[in-house]
């Protein structure tokens, strides 16, 4: 294993740290934003401000690093034709999809367009969670080979 390939590694599972962090944090905040009374401008703009400067300055560069650190592995490796990588690949779309969605409520609530409940974030929060143990699992494991 070159030098190369090990630093592209340690790149990987840093960028995936930063952006599960972010994944993870965001829906949080989604949680104590709509359980603000009615009323509560200056508290709401304060999560306006957390939701974005999180979605954008922390949890999209990282996902775009993960991404291009992660094919980059799977091209100098050679196992991107194993079955444990195109299912961690097909899990790691699904994250992506759930960034694109928690994307989107960023901006729903920077309009003021919520209509969803704390409950429902506090859900929605699990989701990242339970992606991130399957894929900690494929890449760790690597069943079929």
């Amino acid at each position: 294993m070159d030098n190369l390939y090990l630093w592209i590694k340690a790149g990987h599972v840093v960028a995936l740290i930063a952006w599960m962090a972010a994944m993870l944090y965001l829906p949080r905040l989604f949680v104590y934003h709509a359980g603000l009374p009615a009323g509560s401008e200056v508290q709401s703009a304060t999560f306006k401000i957390m939701e974005r400067r999180l979605a954008k300055a922390i949890m999209t560069p990282a996902m775009i690093l993960t991404w291009i650190f992660g094919i980059t592995l799977a091209v100098k490796s050679g196992y991107y034709a194993s079955y444990w990588l195109q299912m961690k690949f097909l899990l790691v779309f699904a994250m992506t999809g759930i960034h694109g969605w928690l994307s989107k409520m960023v901006k729903d609530f920077a309009a003021d367009r919520n209509k969803r409940s704390t409950k429902f974030y506090r859900i929605i929060n699990e989701v990242p969670t339970l992606l991130m143990i399957l894929i900690v699992i494929l890449a760790v494991v690597k069943p079929g080979g």
